[in-house]
């Protein structure tokens, strides 16, 4: 971060971090706001940074085997009734259309909040056979919510997202699809948008109108708190049933199939600006932003300088860098306080002095620290700062989240880490009961994600062995004081259990697991789990893949 403020109308965080939030969307020029209330104007800056993370995440669904489709927007009411607990969910936030020119509709109409009934009508008509699994679907498009408060990307009644839609001829498969794409969207947030991520199974109460589990990731913001930024379900078959939805399974027998669905939307861009913002505006990532770097003319009117930069600007293109250069009539300096408000990963600075020694001067936003670069080594030198601005991002932010991120034992425990630390993420204790949920609440504001009692946390002890036939070759702590560990480094929230032989998961316990993906992959994986499950005392397989 820049240590001196030069954008005087965007307010300070500390001073009101929501009116900072609200300052940022429209002096960075992302957002604009519409005649209605909820309906916001994504502008072109703000819709390339979404265009960015669109093709991040249609890339890793096609590589998963999933397809794009479009469903209609509107939805009969009576389709939306048949399944209760979803028609519940959403029945506060439905816009409602009636009226057909100047003809009253014979039934309501539902400008879509989510797409899981049209989907299922459509499985109904087509899935038959056991051949016809899976159905990898996703969609994008927008949704409306009829929000009562709304903000710029946090929440609007109208939202740009992608929703993925699946069915499966077992569970099996489908708890398998549901956290492979959690996985996917925490990838995503850590890898690209720099977001470190924590991973949950919400509560009853809070899971997703219809769902059996509902997973999700949460990142901290500057403010300490949490955003949700991407979520996946499992509904078993509870809207195949209800929609009757079969199949004829390998021994010819009717079967439900088993759903999912998963979803990110523009949420994610509200959680880009309150990680990595600061008092001067938007600091965005380069592997998302629109313009990596920007080249700065210094003395433009001497000869030689705007030829010398639009040369630069033509080599960084030609490397593969999203660039832009500013030669605008605007001072120096208006032009650092403008491109610092965008957030550009890197700014480069040429002037006379520095044509003639061959060299540029770099500009990080994420530190404000300036380097000097030979001229010479462009290529190279600038997907290299880009790259060390993308890690400093995420380290700053993951600084934020462990420091921000506490263990308390006791009601009076959680009360002082609100109260006099800040806030932050809290590893506590909790009986599953509903009842204290909602006191929780009541304590500490939010309550996402269960865990277990922090001094099993911090007590358990067990051993595992024989892990080298697995691929398992280098053994990490997990917990204190333990004997062992998985190769690998790798967030969980979830617990696995072997049950007749298959996982399954369930709420309750934050812990760290590592392992590595490609020791798990294929036919080893139920051998490894079996391996451990069998070397484990009185203590369950955690497990997030």
């Amino acid at each position: 971060m820049a240590k001196e403020k030069k954008v005087e109308q965007i307010t300070d965080m500390e001073v009101d971090f929501a009116q900072w939030f609200t300052d940022v969307c429209t002096k960075a020029e992302l957002v604009d706001y519409s005649d209605v209330k909820g309906l916001f104007i994504m502008r072109p800056y703000g819709y390339a940074i979404w265009e960015n993370i669109q093709k991040i995440l249609d890339g890793k669904f096609k590589a998963t085997g999933h397809q794009n489709v479009a469903m209609p927007m509107l939805i009969p009411e009576s389709l939306l009734q048949k399944e209760k607990d979803h028609v519940e969910g959403f029945a506060p936030e439905c816009a409602w259309v009636t009226m057909g020119g100047s003809e009253e509709l014979p039934e309501r109409l539902c400008v879509r909040p989510t797409s899981e009934t049209l989907f299922c009508q459509h499985w109904s008509h087509i899935v038959h056979s056991w051949r016809d699994l899976p159905c990898l679907y996703n969609q994008w498009c927008s949704v409306i919510r009829w929000e009562k408060t709304t903000r710029p990307f946090l929440r609007g009644r109208e939202f740009l997202w992608q929703e993925g839609h699946t069915l499966h001829a077992t569970e099996a498969e489908a708890r398998k699809e549901t956290l492979q794409m959690l996985e996917i969207y925490a990838d995503t947030c850590e890898q690209e948008l720099a977001m470190p991520v924590i991973r949950g199974n919400k509560t009853d109460k809070e899971k997703f109108a219809g769902a059996v589990n509902t997973y999700t990731i949460e990142c901290m913001m500057h403010d300490h708190k949490a955003l949700q930024s991407g979520t996946s379900h499992y509904f078993g078959d509870g809207f195949a049933r209800a929609f009757d939805i079969t199949y004829t399974d390998k021994n010819n027998q009717q079967a439900y199939p088993h759903q999912t669905s998963w979803g990110m939307s523009t949420r994610v861009i509200g959680g880009l600006i309150m990680t990595h913002g600061d008092n001067n505006g938007l600091v965005l990532p380069p592997k998302i932003a629109p313009i990596q770097v920007v080249v700065l003319p210094i003395a433009a009117h001497k000869p030689g300088v705007t030829e010398a930069a639009e040369a630069v600007v033509e080599r960084l293109k030609a490397a593969g860098v999203r660039v832009k250069g500013d030669f605008s009539d605007n001072s120096p300096g208006w032009k650092f306080a403008e491109w610092e408000m965008k957030g550009v990963p890197l700014r480069l600075e040429l002037g006379p002095r520095d044509i003639e020694a061959g060299v540029c001067v770099a500009a990080r936003r994420d530190s404000g620290e300036k380097v000097t670069v030979p001229l010479a080594e462009l290529e190279t030198a600038v997907p290299q700062l880009l790259e060390a601005v993308q890690q400093g991002l995420f380290d700053k932010a993951k600084r934020n989240l462990d420091e921000h991120t506490y263990v308390a034992h006791t009601a009076d425990e959680v009360k002082d880490v609100i109260e006099n630390r800040g806030g932050g993420f809290i590893k506590t204790m909790w009986c599953g009961d509903e009842a204290c949920e909602l006191k929780m609440k009541e304590l500490a504001a939010e309550c996402r994600s269960g865990s277990i009692s922090p001094d099993k946390l911090t007590g358990a002890s067990f051993t595992v062995s024989n892990l080298g036939a697995f691929g398992v070759t280098t053994f990490t702590p997990i917990i204190n004081p333990p004997q062992t560990g998985i190769l690998g480094v790798c967030n969980i929230e979830t617990r696995i259990r072997m049950k007749n032989g298959q996982p399954e998961f369930y709420p309750t316990m934050n812990l760290s697991l590592t392992y590595d993906h490609r020791a798990l992959d294929g036919a080893p994986a139920s051998r490894f789990l079996q391996a451990l499950a069998n070397n484990i005392a009185n203590f369950d397989l955690l497990l997030a893949k």
